[in-house]
């Protein structure tokens, strides 16, 4: 998964995963099949854990609570001290080639289902009143997924966490 997080999907060599996981190429095969079934493997880890997003939103007993649980989440995560910065769903398939396209429509949809599932937890909030009832909620679940990936670039290029902390708590103070 590190090695993946750290490189992107296509610039993750054979060599590299080999290294990393310490087998042989044959290993790999026999384990995953092919690089793409890896990649997706660490990936669902990567989604599963430190906090896996759906948890987060369900768990959360606000709509604003959710948002800033993903956001912190995020935060944590794209700054932690033993992995890579920034997001492995944001920069591992990002710049493929056309034969990755699979890929990086896998992660999409990954995305695309987070950000339902935030919209969804929005618009009860709207419903319970924990929201105001003009609240677009299709465009403040764009909104945190576009500062999630921005949290993510900024994490690469060095921000340190207490800069993305004080991003969130700026989109916080807009959420209401």
């Amino acid at each position: 998964m590190l090695a993946f997080w750290r490189h992107g999907y296509e610039a993750t060599s054979l060599a590299d995963l080999t290294a990393a996981m310490d087998v042989t190429p044959p290993s790999i095969y026999a384990a995953f099949r092919s690089k793409k079934s890896l990649f997706l493997e660490a990936v669902r880890l990567y989604v599963g854990e430190p906090a896996s997003s759906t948890r987060i939103i369900a768990d959360a007993a606000t709509a604003r609570d959710a948002v800033r649980g993903l956001l912190e989440a995020s935060v944590i995560g794209f700054t932690g001290a033993d992995t890579p910065p920034g997001c492995l769903l944001a920069s591992a398939a990002i710049s493929c080639s056309a034969q990755a396209g699979d890929v990086q429509a896998e992660l999409a949809s990954m995305r695309i289902g987070i950000e339902a599932q935030l919209r969804e937890r929005l618009a009860r909030g709207v419903c319970d009143g924990d929201l105001h009832a003009a609240t677009e909620v299709d465009s403040v679940a764009a909104h945190v997924m576009a500062v999630i990936q921005g949290l993510s670039t900024l994490a690469r290029d060095g921000a340190t966490r207490a800069k993305l902390d004080g991003v969130v708590r700026e989109v916080m103070r807009g959420i209401s």
